[in-house]
């Protein structure tokens, strides 16, 4: 992804680790694959790869998820069902354990 960015944006990407490797399936190092650019395109790829890095960020938090003010009004439902549960039940507890 990284390398398919950087090349979007006309950089001279190399990658070099587990490409075409002989195993299908690979963990750890032997997954490791290195995206190499050329030393004077650095600052720019960099540059690149932070502003791509924050407009995901931005998006995450632009979905139709409800304000926080919001979800906090419905973790107050729960709490007020907890605890007039424990008032409900709690005496109920009582009468029933004198029986």
């Amino acid at each position: 992804m990284l390398a398919a960015r950087l090349l979007d944006e006309g950089f001279d990407v190399e990658l070099r680790g587990a490409l075409d490797g002989p195993y299908g399936l690979t963990v750890g190092d032997l997954a490791r694959v290195d995206v190499y650019v050329p030393g004077d395109q650095i600052e720019e790829a960099s540059m690149v790869l932070l502003v791509t890095e924050v407009d995901e960020v931005d998006e995450q938090f632009d979905d139709d998820r409800p304000p926080r003010a919001a979800r906090r009004h419905v973790s107050g439902r729960v709490v007020a069902a907890l605890i007039l549960f424990v008032l409900v039940a709690g005496p109920l507890a009582q009468v029933l354990r004198w029986y």
